[in-house]
């Protein structure tokens, strides 16, 4: 096989202008049955690969969609950066992914970079507040999931209904029976952390029920270390939201290590409902969040981008409480 190093070779050796091999590797028009077939049969013959950047430049597209996340480590995005990678690859485009440890220097690194490589879109997780002026200035669109940025108007939101789902965990446990309830908030400076406690509060001011929380990060090794002093500080507690599902599984570790019984001494629930949920013993009850529609939303805003000319929107999807066996009822 002898390997071309040009368009124009693959237009010489088919005896058509290098034009008419762009609209046939490209589809942008219609190219006679003949010139196409000594087209194609010149492309296999030579092994020509066209350049993916170049083309990319010309067609404004790079047939790519930028996922920033700020931790991999957390299943939650494991998980949604799965389904966003499947509907891209239904609709022919590919997934890159960016872990930024939650660091705002990385994502503004991340931004330039995916916009300078023509990526069709961005679509991130951030709290940080410092990106904004980047968001707001970027010229290809930006889908913010989970999260929001106040005041950013200039991208689309997708996200599940934080608030109703910390309401929805409150209730559960009162309705199971629980009188002390301990909730396991958040950073308050991520507005999904900040929207469920808001939730929790809600429900304790409505049924009169006494407001006790720690703080904690959305981390599994930092849940088993606020889990200790919460055991300390409220030592009646018969009933604990954790802020995630990590969280959760790690305030089980702490309880069944003292030897305290779930979820007969103490009811738990979690919040996000992530595959490990599932795989826990007891399996852990928890708030669902709809990660598939949560995903396949973000992923189609930017692939239809084109399709579309309404503003900017705001897709907020219920999450459902899924009755396990860490709380009674």
């Amino acid at each position: 096989m002898i390997l071309l190093a040009s368009i124009r070779e693959v237009a010489k050796l088919a005896n058509v202008s290098p034009a008419t091999v762009s609209r046939v590797m490209n589809g942008t028009a219609n190219v006679d049955a003949d010139k196409k077939e000594r087209v194609l049969r010149a492309i296999a013959e030579t092994g020509f690969v066209p350049n993916e950047v170049a083309r990319s430049l010309f067609k404004k597209s790079a047939k790519t969609i930028g996922l920033i996340v700020p931790s991999i480590e957390n299943p939650f995005f494991t998980q949604l950066a799965s389904v966003i990678e499947k509907t891209a690859d239904e609709y022919g485009y590919r997934l890159l992914l960016c872990n930024t440890g939650n660091m705002v220097e990385k994502e503004k690194t991340m931004i330039q970079m995916l916009t300078s490589m023509n990526a069709d879109g961005i679509i991130i997780t951030t709290s940080n507040e410092e990106v904004k002026p980047l968001v707001d200035a970027c010229n290809i669109p930006i889908v913010i999931t989970d999260r929001r940025l106040e005041k950013v108007m200039s991208c689309d939101y997708v996200h599940c209904d934080h608030y109703e789902g910390g309401k929805l965990a409150t209730k559960h446990l009162v309705e199971c029976g629980c009188k002390n309830i301990v909730c396991l908030r958040g950073p308050q400076d991520v507005s999904s952390a900040k929207a469920r406690y808001e939730g929790y509060r809600y429900v304790c001011k409505e049924l009169h029920i006494k407001e006790q929380f720690m703080d904690c990060d959305y981390d599994f090794e930092q849940g088993l270390i606020v889990t200790e002093k919460l055991l300390e500080q409220f030592k009646d507690v018969d009933g604990i939201i954790a802020c995630n599902d990590m969280v959760a599984i790690s305030v089980y570790k702490v309880l069944h290590k003292r030897g305290i019984k779930v979820p007969d001494q103490v009811q738990l629930i979690g919040f996000d409902d992530v595959q490990l949920a599932r795989l826990l013993t007891p399996e852990l009850t928890t708030i669902a969040q709809p990660i598939d529609d949560i995903g396949k939303k973000a992923a189609e805003l930017i692939i239809n981008k084109d399709k579309s000319n309404v503003d900017k929107q705001e897709y907020i999807f219920k999450g459902q409480l899924v009755k396990r066996e860490t709380t009674k009822n």
